[in-house]
């Protein structure tokens, strides 16, 4: 059985709902354990990571970079940096913002080199953009159209679980196509 954290942070729940998501796609695959994680709890605890096969990153974009608590927990890893310990575990990651564009790319860029620091193997958002084929644009998979992680869009001072059809289907792809990426490079024991 493959390990995966979502190691998330969420300050409004629009975050947390989309982990939610990814984890109930990444549970449709069998042979993955996919657990919540919050941010703030590991970064206390940051050991904990070494346990663990593969790891979706999630935060809101706020001012084009992760959040705060998401940065302190990337920096509760020093330890593990200087020792390795992450090094050829997949990782991927998830954004949120109010705004179609918001800077997301710059949240997940900022996640892409934490985890290549780490010596992570870095999984890609491979859904092709649904509205190219007539699929309307609100239920569209990837309409924001992100290659580098998941990106999803909530409206300014929404209720947690505001977002469109396409954004929460694109969620539950992307957790599915992680744990099957999980799967398929997995080292049996």
């Amino acid at each position: 059985m493959s390990t995966l954290a979502i190691v998330y942070h969420s300050a409004h729940g629009h975050t947390e709902h989309i982990a939610r998501l990814v984890r109930i796609g990444a549970q449709e695959v069998g042979g993955v354990d996919a657990r919540l994680v919050k941010a703030e709890d590991i970064a206390r605890t940051p050991d904990d990571l070494i346990g663990y096969d593969g790891f979706i990153f999630g935060s809101p974009t706020y001012l084009g970079g992760v959040s705060g608590p998401f940065k302190g927990f990337m920096d509760s890893t020093g330890r593990l940096w200087r020792t390795q310990q992450l090094r050829g575990k997949l990782a991927a990651g998830f954004t949120v913002s109010s705004l179609p564009s918001g800077d997301k790319q710059s949240t997940l860029l900022s996640m892409f080199v934490f985890s290549m620091q780490h010596g992570m193997l870095w999984v890609g958002n491979p859904i092709l953009p649904e509205q190219h084929s007539g699929v309307p644009y609100d239920e569209a998979a990837n309409r924001l159209g992100s290659w580098s992680g998941l990106m999803a869009q909530a409206g300014h001072s929404a209720p947690a679980d505001a977002f469109v059809p396409g954004d929460t289907k694109t969620a539950r792809l992307f957790g599915r196509h992680f744990a099957l990426s999980l799967n398929r490079v997995a080292v049996p024991a």
